[in-house]
């Protein structure tokens, strides 16, 4: 199994899965869930590379984050989908 180290500042995310059914038991079609905007940190690079040097990044890997809706760059690797990010564009860590 391949693996990705992502460069500089970015992050690699696997999407976590979307919840089928709603709070009253009634099953959601495919065609109509919401794809979730949370994922999992699976990988970071090493940080941003400035004038000063390098600033590491402050999201570690297992780090639960939120994403916008149209972020990031949608990649498949040995049959996995990942999204990857570069720090400034995820919205935060789910704590």
């Amino acid at each position: 199994m391949r693996t990705i180290k992502p460069l500089y500042d970015r992050v690699l995310v696997k999407r976590m899965e979307t919840e089928e059914k709603t709070a009253s038991g009634l099953f959601i079609p495919d065609a109509a869930q919401e794809k979730t905007q949370i994922g999992l940190v699976v990988e970071v690079g090493n940080g941003r590379i400035t004038s000063n040097g390098i600033v590491p990044i402050s999201i570690k890997k297992d780090d639960h984050v939120l994403f916008g809706k149209f972020s990031g760059t949608e990649i498949n690797l040995d049959g996995a989908d990942y999204l990857i990010f570069k720090e400034d564009e995820l919205l935060g860590i789910i704590v």
